[in-house]
């Protein structure tokens, strides 16, 4: 990766230096996304089979062949390795411990005498689960998505997966409780979640990641008055930054790097250390390791888009993290939890020598449906609380209103609302009688 020297950078080569992959802009992605957006608006399952037929080679005989049936999905659930099986099983264990122990608890209190206020929180209803296929179809996603839907008491929960869709992703779905299985990606599994057609419902709230396609369609839709759909969160490409002092081991950041640069050519993968010697022994384990790699082209490719910046000392690393702004980010130094006290931005962060982001992908019990493009310096890491809405109660009693009703009445007249006002009037007037 090439190398630079961060203090040596003016402000605006630092912004430049801190670009993402030029691949993810398309000038005419918008362009493409909302043409599927709009066929399966209009046909609805005339142009998901269309569009199966197109990107993905699926032609199914009967329109009603979109979801699987019970048959189908025994039959792939029994082709799955019982060492896969024992391996899902040991991951969905501790996401249910970790997502479990994020439940709600509820706040009811009185403000001042007579004004009850409370929040409450309750499931969303119907939720759509996006699982990426393609060439590495992500059985872990279906985990991080189906799990919490289904601790959080989401009473329909609809998974989607590029056809044909992999047996461990439809034996994981259907160990995390999922009976609704569509076989359908891309952008026009988004469109028919945020639309509905004859067979594929509609639904409250989309999660999961994708490809851009999938990330634009998400986007979209959030904004299609056709619709009324919200997303989780932008996430799109896969990105790492690891933050690495003298005493790290350049093998195990090298594969850090690799393991995410694997994803697609558009991740990128970034070291920010204080050490020449690292920088440089990274790049000789990054050659190493690649050229053994089955992926070495897609990683390759995300490499040309990454680099690593030497700076002064830990605190300057961690300020060129929070500008960044990764989706993972590893703390690979003596003391790494000195350094996390200075992160203010990161999808989610792994402490340690012993703790390589892999291990949040799969089984630690950490959810790795994370923002990426910089959106971890506004947008929280997936939980429990995503598929919930909390909403507020408030009860006043007669003394309550005497009590707030003035204060009330004030800032309505000097915010011109009359109407405001009189609303608590009317009330205070009938207590007089």
């Amino acid at each position: 990766m090439e190398i630079l020297t961060w203090s040596t950078l003016s402000t605006a080569e630092q912004k430049t230096a801190l670009k993402r992959s030029p691949l993810i802009g398309d000038s005419g992605l918008e362009q493409s996304v909302r043409a599927i957006l709009d066929a399966v608006a209009t046909r609805g399952d005339a142009a998901i089979q269309e569009f199966n037929q197109k990107f993905d080679g699926f032609n199914s005989a009967k329109i009603g062949e979109l979801r699987m049936g019970e048959a189908e999905i025994t039959a792939a659930s029994a082709r799955v390795s019982p060492e896969l099986k024992a391996a899902i099983s040991k991951a969905m264990a501790n996401i249910d411990v970790f997502h479990s122990a994020q439940q709600f608890r509820p706040i009811d209190m009185e403000t001042e005498a007579g004004v009850r206020c409370a929040l409450r929180s309750e499931p969303i209803e119907k939720v759509g689960l996006y699982i990426p296929g393609g060439s590495a179809p992500l059985i872990s996603t279906v985990m991080m998505l189906a799990l919490p839907a289904k601790i959080a008491g989401c009473e329909q929960r609809v998974l989607v997966s590029p056809p044909p869709i992999n047996d461990a992703i439809i034996y994981a779905a259907n160990a995390c409780g999922i009976t609704e299985i569509y076989q359908v990606g891309g952008a026009q599994a988004i469109a028919a979640l945020a639309f509905g057609t004859e067979t594929i419902p509609a639904v409250d709230k989309i999660f999961g990641p994708g490809n851009r396609y999938v990330t634009e369609a998400k986007r979209l839709v959030s904004q299609d008055g056709r619709c009324t759909v919200c997303i989780d969160m932008p996430a799109g490409p896969s990105e790492v930054l690891v933050i690495a002092d003298s005493d790290a081991n350049c093998e195990f950041i090298a594969a850090d790097l690799l393991s995410q640069a694997e994803h697609g050519p558009d991740s990128q993968v970034i070291l920010v250390t204080d050490s020449q010697a690292i920088a440089d022994g990274v790049n000789d384990a990054l050659t190493r390791q690649l050229a053994v790699l089955p992926r070495q082209d897609i990683a390759a490719t995300a490499l040309l888009s990454s680099r690593t910046f030497v700076v002064d000392d830990m605190l300057q690393a961690a300020q060129v993290s929070n500008q960044y702004g990764p989706e993972h980010l590893i703390i690979q130094t003596r003391f790494p939890r000195e350094v996390l006290k200075n992160i203010r931005a990161a999808g989610s962060v792994f402490l340690g020598a012993y703790t390589p982001e892999s291990v949040g992908d799969y089984a630690s019990g950490t959810n790795h449906v994370l923002p990426t493009y910089g959106y971890s310096r506004a947008v929280s890491s997936l939980s429990l609380a995503d598929f919930s809405r909390r909403f507020t109660v408030q009860e006043l009693s007669a003394k309550g209103l005497i009590g707030l009703g003035q204060a009330v009445m004030t800032l309505a007249s000097n915010e011109l609302l009359d109407a405001h006002k009189n609303a608590i009037a009317v009330r205070l007037a009938s207590l007089e009688k």
